[in-house]
């Protein structure tokens, strides 16, 4: 312990055995020993007292929509990564798109870290894409450090990240599981998809906009999804879950030993159909946010294990792409500094606690990447926390948001829990909305 420069107390520590009055020991941005909060400090280590605030493992979040570079106006690494730090937010890995060019090949990968480095004010990751024509790009990129790959079985929405079919998506998995790698799937069939839309219309209505996105698109894609990998014997991730429908099919395949995991988002979780006001497309996402109904069940999911965690989705644009026509907006919902506190708030009504909430949106992810070092208040992971005060509340005021774009669906909601300051390998980078500059790192998986 000589060797400690860095002691953080609280009476509310979230430790993989439970929530604890402890004091972490930190030295040269790792933790080296969680002890009883009135244990003796080593010389020279500094002391940071959070009193009766909560020390949470820093959040690791899995789906994020940088845009960076390219498509920077709608979002970028400097911005996502304040907006997530100033969430309790000290890991993200990024989506292949939409930035330009997307992350479909080792040259694309290098071009993204290169605008990152300087930017990222916490630790970065990335997915690569699998599309019909880069196969042969697959394995290289997993060799470069990407931690998956995504792809889409309809429309992505861009031009330059087509979905593959169903061949495409078998050759796709085949070759990914050739090499232990994770394939991650948006699954809406464009099939039903198509069906939907031909009987639906465009306009200002949710309901209407809803009807065009209905749940047998994903339970129909997912149970497609599913097969596939227990014929090949591939990892697949199902991404954005809104369909509680599909849930009876994602439990057996667990059941059975297939390799499938799923994570849903804020939105789905604290966001309901029914409150959508017409007009409104900062609620627009792909799939739709869903009944109270529906979500109630995925709450269920959630705690019984179904569904392994929580991410944002953060999908961000220009606010004149939000028009009032779901037809046409742009579907996305930024939450990069506000999905703590949203879950929480939920989380907590339902009867679950903080120790919850740090497994579904900080062990879990990190475990689904690999990221063996992060995701735990426990000895030998990164020095990364966020310091909550639950009990807290506040308005969500746009303008106080980080994020670029500040268009957001929680506008004007009262939320609990207030993230105090931010920590990444020892190091405060936030607090009390100031940062210090970037200290971020890019991450490349280990195994």
């Amino acid at each position: 312990m000589a060797d400690v420069d860095l002691v953080l107390r609280s009476t509310r520590v979230i430790t993989p055995e439970g929530t604890r009055a402890a004091s972490v020991a930190v030295s040269g941005g790792t933790i080296v020993a969680v002890r009883d909060i009135d244990a003796a400090v080593p010389t020279h280590a500094r002391v940071e007292d959070f009193g009766d605030d909560v020390l949470l493992p820093g959040l690791v979040d899995t789906h994020v929509h940088v845009n960076d570079p390219g498509r920077a106006e709608w979002e970028g690494f400097w911005t996502a990564t304040r907006a997530a730090a100033a969430g309790g937010i000290t890991t993200l890995v990024d989506m292949p798109l939409n930035s330009l060019p997307p992350t479909t090949s080792v040259d694309r990968l290098r071009t993204k870290q290169a605008v990152a480095a300087a930017k990222a004010h916490i630790d970065v990751g990335f997915w690569g894409g699998a599309l019909p024509d880069n196969v042969k790009d697959l394995r290289p990129l997993h060799d470069a450090g990407v931690f998956g790959f995504k792809c889409f079985l309809s429309p992505s929405g861009v031009e330059e990240f087509h979905e593959l079919n169903q061949e495409q998506l078998a050759v796709s998995m085949g070759e990914i599981a050739g090499f232990g790698g994770l394939l991650i799937v948006h699954a809406e069939d464009p099939h039903e998809l198509a069906a939907a839309s031909a009987a639906g219309k465009g306009g200002p209505r949710y309901a209407d906009f809803l009807g065009t996105r209905p749940r047998v698109s994903e339970n129909t894609a997912i149970e497609g999804l599913i097969a596939l990998a227990r014929r090949i014997g591939a990892r697949v991730h199902v991404l954005h879950l809104s369909s509680s429908d599909a849930l009876p099919l994602i439990a057996a395949a667990k059941r059975e030993g297939v390799g499938v995991t799923v994570e849903t988002c804020p939105h789905y979780l604290t966001l309901t159909a029914e409150e959508v006001p017409d007009g409104a497309s900062e609620f627009k996402c792909c799939p739709p946010i869903r009944e109270a109904a529906n979500q109630d069940l995925l709450w269920q999911a959630l705690a019984d294990g179904t569904i392994d965690c929580v991410v944002t989705d953060h999908s961000p644009s220009t606010a004149d792409l939000k028009t009032a026509d779901f037809a046409t907006a742009w579907g996305g919902i930024s939450g990069l500094q506000l999905s703590l506190p949203a879950v929480w708030t939920a989380a907590r009504a339902r009867g679950h606690g903080l120790e919850d909430v740090a497994r579904w949106m900080s062990t879990r992810t990190a475990r689904l990447v690999g990221l063996e070092q992060k995701g735990a208040i426990e000895a030998g992971r990164d020095a990364d926390f966020a310091v909550l005060a639950p009990d807290e509340t506040f308005t969500v005021d746009p303008a106080r948001l980080q994020h670029r774009n500040r268009v957001t669906a929680y506008a004007g909601k009262t939320l609990s829990g207030v993230v105090k300051s931010t920590w990444l390998r020892g190091q405060r980078i936030v607090s009390d909305g100031e940062f210090t500059a970037p200290a971020g790192r890019l991450l490349e998986r280990k195994n």
